[in-house]
């Protein structure tokens, strides 16, 4: 835990000078005895190249090790990189599951993703409905994306009865 910690001290510069080359030294020591949130933060030094070069499969790697042990960020950082096939081969359905257990956990962008792969009928079979109701709860915490397309599909009746005076309402959420 402190080991993780002294990553996160070192990748902020908060009371020591900001050096990503230790922040990554103090996360991959924490992340190899299993902390989740070291792994998680690795994961984005090499997805990034902060600290470590560039690299998009020890990116998905430490995602996946995080993201197994529950961590929200690292299920959904996981989803789209099954999604664009960045550092793991593309699988729709691998991102679907992963952006699924980040989503049930609140997590508004992985909601948002999930609309979309609803919509799009991508790794799931396409549903509007269902479309709308994920899109609906990434929308109620403030995702601009999210409020966009529920306007839309209020505007063109997909997967909703269609209601224009709905799609106003998310189209001025979407605008603010």
């Amino acid at each position: 835990e402190a080991q993780n910690y002294l990553g996160a001290m070192y990748a902020e510069g908060l009371g020591v000078a900001q050096d990503d080359v230790k922040a990554a030294e103090w996360y991959e020591k924490s992340a190899q005895q299993g902390n989740a949130e070291a792994q998680y933060n690795l994961g984005v030094m090499y997805a990034r190249g902060r600290g470590v070069t560039q690299d998009d499969v020890k990116a998905a790697e430490w995602f996946e090790k995080s993201a197994q042990q529950g961590n929200v960020e690292a299920q959904k950082n996981l989803g789209i990189m099954y999604f664009e096939g960045l550092g793991v081969q593309q699988d729709y359905r691998k991102a679907f599951g992963w952006y699924e257990q980040s989503a049930q956990q609140g997590d508004a962008e992985a909601q948002y993703h999930l609309g979309i792969m609803y919509f799009e009928g991508r790794g799931v079979q396409q549903d509007d409905v269902k479309a709308f109701e994920w899109y609906e709860q990434s929308a109620q915490q403030g995702d601009a994306e999210a409020q966009y397309n529920l306007g839309m599909m209020c505007a063109e009746g997909r997967g909703v009865i269609q209601d224009d005076a709905k799609a106003v309402e998310w189209f001025e959420k979407s605008a603010q």
